[in-house]
């Protein structure tokens, strides 16, 4: 029997640890066929994929699903957390996997590694999808004295950089900063597996992984004004959740890829790839195919 969407079948799911410079990253593999590398965001883990990874399996790919590192159940270095830095190693993941070209799906974080990987390493990707986010040093920075209903999606970047505090006030309280950002970004709670993701930050030094994202910024921006002086040349697909960043992501890249088009998927919060999975898939597995 066909594994459905709602519930993927974790049996064909295949776990691996790469070594990058003495340190663990986590892999997950589904299905055979062309790869196609799956990065998470900030506060979520491989396990995001699990719905788009049965998707991929059975239409004849090979998905790899990572927890960057810092995250899940890959170690947590004590930096190079910049973009630059963290596309580099995952792509010598996929080279230890065996692969030397492989398409790119990012999502909010994993939506700026991706687009590091694509800009660093544009004779690896063959086809670059992001959804939910905007990219630093690409997007205009934001005000701050924007609106309550564009703070609530904003007001984190500056939390999450500060040194020490961050940590200081959540350390014991995982639960309630996450459960926090997971009730106000989603639109389908119910579909996000926030546990999941609760115990992996909640876990030592999953905290520090998770914002050493954040505290990289001012390194990412200075790199990606450098890549902004290229564009993409592979096909780039952006998505967005109306009740999230909506159309930021293809206007975010507007200027920043030669072969690209955009989509907004209806009645979906951040989390997209669990809220709207098959809203997601239908708009991922064409464009992946060269059908999009």
């Amino acid at each position: 029997m066909k594994p459905s969407i709602e519930r993927p079948d974790h049996d064909n799911y295949t776990h691996r640890y790469v070594r990058i410079d003495g340190q663990r990253i986590h892999c997950v593999t589904a299905g055979s066929g062309e790869p196609v590398l799956l990065i998470p965001g900030w506060p979520q883990t491989w396990f995001a994929w699990r719905h788009v990874m049965q998707a991929l399996a059975d239409k004849g790919f090979m998905a790899i699903a990572v927890d960057p590192p810092g995250t899940g159940h890959s170690d947590r270095p004590l930096d190079g957390y910049d973009t630059g830095n963290t596309a580099a190693r995952l792509h010598r993941v996929m080279a230890q996997l065996g692969h030397d070209r492989y398409d790119v799906v990012g999502h909010d974080v994993g939506m700026w590694v991706a687009y590091a990987l694509a800009s660093d390493q544009p004779d690896a990707v063959r086809r670059l999808a992001i959804s939910e986010a905007v990219i630093p040093g690409l997007a205009p920075a934001p005000d701050i004295f924007a609106p309550p209903e564009q703070n609530i999606f904003l007001w984190h970047f500056m939390f999450n950089q500060l040194a020490d505090l961050p940590e200081t006030l959540i350390t014991g309280r995982e639960k309630a900063y996450l459960d926090f950002m997971f009730d106000r970004w989603s639109h389908r709670r119910d579909s996000v597996a926030v546990d999941v993701y609760v115990a992996a930050y909640a876990a030592p030094g999953g905290l520090r992984g998770g914002f050493a994202y954040y505290r990289a910024i001012p390194e990412t921006i200075r790199q990606n004004r450098e890549r902004a002086k290229r564009k993409l040349a592979m096909p780039v697909l952006a998505i967005g959740a109306e009740h999230a960043t909506n159309d930021a992501p293809l206007v975010t890249m507007r200027d920043n890829a030669t072969d690209l088009r955009g989509v907004v998927v209806p009645d979906c919060g951040h989390f997209i790839m669990e809220e709207a999975p098959e809203a997601f898939i239908a708009h991922l597995v064409p464009f992946l195919e060269g059908r999009a």
